[in-house]
């Protein structure tokens, strides 16, 4: 075998001579053995790309695997949501048909509330808008007839409802002060008339009450308002208060809801104020079946007596002239604006000590001053003893001269009538507590409205101190700074606790001594100088 020799196994230049043919097989071979090593490199490549696509094959197809899993539990909480979701969904259709159903009876039975029992409410200021006089005179029986009367005439203005509306009123009035009145004015014989009548208002219409309320009926009344027209079944709120100008405040505040402003009217007998036209409330009126439209006329106690009486002179205190104002505060007096001037007699005997005759009581404030000043006087000086037959000495005469004199420099001249209502009563003030108060600024000043007429009906959105506990000298002057503002019905006004000037408070010896007087030149008394320019001008 080692003798066998392979043509490989020749040297090239021996294999080359001895044998040419084998040279051309050797590069064949050669070249088959690359192309092998070529196709073995290939096949590995092959392989391992086989390999690899195996691997990513059986890695995706578990990666796919779990997704098709998570896929199959996504489809399951999908149609179980579905599912849940139709439930819901035809639940819900259900409630909601049975929620319209709901809605629906209760708007029929809002409709049938609204409409089961409506009712028209008066609210009436017993001492400004009067019932005729020939109600009022026949007692109980005038009272029944006057209750219907007012029915009548508030169904008349219902139109097509009037058949299906009740009618509720309520008098608010202070029956001892205005039964005074209305005996004085001639209206009744006896104070006990008004009380019969009262009765027979109220059995005329179960709906009908009469309130006694004393001093307290503004305050009632305005409550009265607030709760009829939160009641859904109230269909308007007629106010009898033509006569009252300090409830345009209140009605201004309530008109900035609409729906309020067409649910509330005024009814008037007394011509309605200036203040409450302006607030654009829409006024009945029943002066033809139902109520008068003038005011009580009350003659002065002190035009009574001076009509009997001969003084020789005459004192006024200031606050008498036209302060006829009794009860309520809605009285006229039956005199003109004249000075009363007491009549004269030949025949009468000399007096013997001076005599006083009591005027009617001025206009006071009601809770700011308890006794801000003495009803007025009219004061009778003593006439000088008659002379017998004998002839008087010079001296005599001359001493009945000076006490005559005397007697006229002490009686002051008589005062200033600034109209019907009269002079304000003064008020004493305290310098100190005047000091006090004006030292108050901005918000901590004091609310005029409600230290002198009561709450403040602007309650928490006022601007000005609530909770501050005044002394009476500092209500005193809380009164007397108010007075420095003029009230807008002047002389007409007929509040009785009216806070506000009805002339000028300033004037002293002849001289206007405020330096911004508010007052018109016509508020001062005649021949009035100014120290500056009113403010007016």
């Amino acid at each position: 075998m080692d003798n066998f020799r392979t043509p490989y196994d020749t040297a090239p230049s021996e294999a080359s001579n001895n044998y040419p043919a084998m040279e051309g097989h050797k590069e064949k071979m050669l070249e088959f053995i690359t192309r092998y090593q070529d196709v073995h490199m290939s096949l590995a490549a092959t392989d391992q790309l086989i390999q690899e696509l195996l691997v990513f094959s059986q890695s995706t197809e578990s990666e796919l695997r779990d997704e098709k899993e998570q896929l199959i539990q996504q489809i399951q909480d999908l149609r179980a949501d579905l599912s849940a979701d139709v439930r819901s969904r035809r639940d819900l259709h259900r409630q909601l048909h049975e929620a319209e159903i709901r809605v629906h009876v209760l708007e029929q039975e809002v409709i049938f509330m609204k409409n089961s029992n409506p009712y028209v409410v008066i609210l009436i200021d017993g001492d400004g808008l009067l019932f005729k006089d020939n109600f009022i005179s026949q007692g109980r029986e005038g009272g029944e007839k006057a209750a219907h009367a007012l029915r009548a005439a508030i169904l008349k203005e219902c139109n097509e409802h009037a058949k299906n509306t009740e009618v509720v009123a309520t008098l608010f009035s202070s029956l001892a002060g205005l039964a005074k009145a209305m005996r004085r004015d001639g209206t009744i014989t006896h104070e006990n008339d008004l009380r019969d009548f009262t009765l027979g208002f109220t059995q005329g219409k179960a709906m009908f009450n009469v309130k006694d309320v004393g001093h307290g009926k503004e305050r009632e009344i305005k409550d009265s308002i607030k709760w009829h027209l939160r009641n859904i079944n109230c269909k308007q709120v007629i106010l009898g208060i033509s006569h009252d100008a300090g409830y345009a405040p209140f009605l201004t505040e309530l008109f900035q809801d609409d729906e309020i402003r067409d649910r509330l009217c005024i009814v008037e007998g007394f011509p309605t104020t200036r203040d409450l036209v302006k607030t654009g409330a829409r006024i009945l009126n029943f002066n033809e079946t139902v109520f008068r439209k003038d005011k009580l006329v009350v003659e002065r106690p002190a035009e009574r007596t001076t009509r009997n009486t001969t003084p020789t002179s005459i004192s006024i205190s200031p606050g008498v002239i036209g302060s006829g104002i009794i009860g309520g505060g809605i009285y006229n007096s039956g005199s003109s604006d004249r000075i009363p001037t007491p009549a004269t007699s030949n025949n009468s005997t000399p007096a013997t000590k001076p005599a006083t005759i009591v005027a009617a009581a001025a206009p006071t404030y009601a809770r700011a001053i308890g006794n801000a000043s003495p009803p007025p006087q009219i004061t009778l000086p003593i006439q000088p003893r008659p002379v017998t037959n004998a002839r008087p000495s010079q001296h005599i005469v001359a001493a009945q001269q000076a006490a005559a004199a005397a007697a006229a420099a002490k009686a002051p001249a008589v005062t200033w009538n600034p109209g019907r209502r009269g002079v304000d009563p003064p008020i004493q003030v305290s310098q100190t507590a005047l000091d006090n108060i004006k030292k108050r600024k901005d918000s901590n000043k004091l609310c005029n409205n409600h230290y002198l007429r009561g709450p403040c009906a602007k309650g928490d959105s006022c601007c000005f101190e609530h909770k501050y506990k005044p002394t009476k000298d500092e209500l005193n002057a809380i009164a007397f700074l108010t007075r420095l503002n003029p009230c807008a019905m002047g002389q007409d006004c007929e509040i009785e606790d009216c806070i506000y000037g009805h002339h000028c408070p300033s004037v002293r010896d002849g001289w206007c001594t405020h330096p911004f007087c508010k007052f018109e030149k016509e508020d001062h008394p005649p021949g009035t100088k100014f120290k500056t320019r009113l403010v007016t001008e």
